[in-house]
């Protein structure tokens, strides 16, 4: 037996992690709620969260450079949340025979990198990776400056470096529009210097995408009849966003691949085992989405959607083996994600509104060190943070 993630239900509101979990882990209101006994049923909508707005101090960029660097802020730790039960483990699927036993685990030779023009690694070329940005531009330039990434007036300053974000650069926050301009200036500017800052492709991406391209057409959904426009306001999607989207971004986002290997690491968006459901090596997936999105239909494109959505793949008892699954199929020793932010990945949020208790300081490794979360929830104020990370982590 080999874990499959939770089904997901990408036409209900998907606003954050501070939900009532179920004892599978599921909300009442996300993507991923189980169907009802008999078939598949519509879980309830709850009202759409405002999105957060920055404070004075993170005040958005003017025309001519970000502002906002200052002094670092101190984080402030809260008292203590009692323990919460941890969620059982997603549902298990009959998959085929195990690549090996869960007691005896063996990592598999890597496959083949992908046919990209990476550089070689060593400390001329540093990697680093990004996690879910979800708009906050001023965060975003914050954690690259302090990486030394960019300089003061947020151009890039990191010579051979090269940069990958995970995914998801829009939805919730203020400025989705923002970040990607800043991510689609930021490569032609590392490329010039020798190095490459690149993206993978999110589900949020896929919404976007997909709410551009076909607005309210109707889809087929587990749930009743959905629409990619509706979908996207659901899931925090921000009408000044869309307002800003140009031909340029659709096809700059268009193109993302959905996973790479770099030096040892495998990079996906999202804690899930649904993109061996597209190919068996990094190539194999990313022509078949990519082919998806340039040729396929709108239900193509929601099935699509509707996997990337899927999580939790690597957590709990059965999650190594995932991994290695993974790992086994497309290369490298380890797994490099973001999509699930890491209270909700640890299940400490409890309630809808209330604080997890969990400080998000840095990256969350797992799965017996396979896997690295990346998404430290920058949606949740006061608690979260966008994480960069310079790998292999110390």
């Amino acid at each position: 037996m080999t874990p499959v993630d939770r089904p997901a239900w990408p036409d209900q509101p998907d606003p954050g992690p501070h939900a009532t979990q179920a004892a599978d882990g599921s909300t009442p209101f996300d993507f991923f709620a189980p169907a009802a006994p008999g078939g598949p049923g519509a879980a309830p909508v709850a009202q759409q969260p405002a999105p957060q707005q920055p404070a004075p101090s993170q005040a958005m960029p003017q025309a001519g450079g970000p502002a906002g660097f200052g002094a670092p802020t101190v984080p402030v730790t809260p008292s203590v949340a009692p323990p919460m039960p941890a969620p059982q483990d997603p549902p298990t699927l009959e998959l085929g025979a195990p690549i090996v036993e869960h007691h005896q685990p063996t990592v598999p030779a890597p496959a083949p990198a992908p046919a990209l023009d990476s550089l070689p690694g060593g400390p001329d070329s540093p990697l680093y990776v990004v996690g879910d940005v979800h708009g906050y531009l001023q965060d975003l330039l914050d954690g690259l400056h302090e990486q030394g990434l960019i300089d003061a007036e947020g151009h890039w300053s990191a010579g051979r470096s090269r940069l990958w974000f995970l995914g998801d650069f829009t939805d919730r926050g203020p400025d989705g529009i923002g970040v990607i301009d800043l991510v689609m200036r930021l490569a032609a500017e590392a490329a010039a210097e020798g190095g490459y800052c690149r993206a993978l492709m999110g589900n949020h991406e896929l919404l976007l995408l997909g709410a551009d391209r076909y607005g309210d057409e109707p889809v087929h959904s587990s749930a009743g009849t959905a629409s990619f426009l509706a979908a996207w306001r659901l899931n925090g999607g921000q009408p000044h966003d869309m307002e800003r989207l140009e031909d340029h971004h659709v096809a700059w986002l268009s193109r993302l691949p959905a996973m790479t290997v770099e030096d040892g690491h495998l990079l996906i968006h999202s804690d899930t085992t649904a993109y061996l459901e597209y190919g068996d090596s990094v190539d194999a997936v990313n022509d078949a989405i990519r082919e998806v999105l340039n040729q396929g239909d709108s239900e193509e494109w929601w099935d699509c959607f509707r996997r990337m959505t899927k999580r939790f793949a690597f957590r709990g008892e059965h999650g190594a083996q995932a991994a290695h699954e993974l790992l086994g199929a497309f290369g490298g020793h380890r797994i490099v994600h973001g999509h699930s932010p890491i209270p909700y990945l640890l299940g400490e949020v409890s309630t809808e509104d209330g604080p997890s208790g969990v400080q998000i300081t840095g990256p969350h490794v797992y799965a017996e060190e396979l896997a690295v979360a990346m998404d430290g929830g920058v949606t949740l104020e006061g608690e979260g943070k966008l994480l960069i990370a310079r790998l292999p982590l110390s």
